[in-house]
């Protein structure tokens, strides 16, 4: 079941909350959809979703993340508040993020995030790891986002592709991890 929470003030710098749960995405932003065949049966659904949903994915790829959790490697849940680190070094951007909705259902596990204050996007992305009929296993990046600060601005239709390129690596990174469980 796919669990959508709204706090009593919206926290998020965009108005479209959720909105990666739900098809049409909402006209005025980037749209990004990126599907990869990870594998088959039920192990490695499992594998690939706990990567997802507990940012081992997004961590050994090379992204710093951090999170208001109490265990860092603990499941996502709506409401929790994620810090990620995206570059090297001093190029290194801050952007705070938090867990609008999961799903964790039989064939389907995975969660969105929504951009906060300080976000050089904004906008949500949705990372899902689902299992079809036949045992295959899909991994899936749905967002929508435009830029909100000045330097993402200024990279105008560079950083959709920056986008688009990060999804297929970390659709591959996702393949690999369920591999080796």
């Amino acid at each position: 079941m796919t669990r959508l929470i709204s706090t009593g003030r919206d926290t998020v710098n965009y108005p479209d909350r959720g909105a990666t749960a739900h098809r049409p995405l909402p006209a005025g932003y980037h749209h990004l959809h990126h599907r990869t065949r990870i594998g088959e049966g039920r192990a490695a659904f499992e594998a690939a979703g706990t990567a997802v949903t507990t940012f081992l994915a997004h961590r050994t790829s090379g992204m710093r993340v951090r999170t208001s959790a109490a265990d860092p490697a603990a499941a996502v849940r709506p409401g929790l508040r994620v810090e990620v680190g995206i570059g090297l070094g001093p190029l290194r951007i801050s952007a705070p993020c938090e867990v609008i909705w999961t799903a964790y259902e039989p064939t389907r596990t995975g969660f969105a995030y929504g951009t906060l204050a300080g976000h050089p996007e904004c906008g949500e992305e949705s990372f899902v790891v689902d299992i079809d009929g036949d045992g295959a296993v899909w991994f899936t990046v749905t967002a929508f986002s435009r830029p909100n600060s000045w330097y993402t601005r200024l990279a105008g239709p560079v950083v959709p592709v920056l986008q688009h390129a990060y999804a297929r690596f970390l659709g591959r990174h996702v393949r690999g991890l369920a591999a080796a469980a």
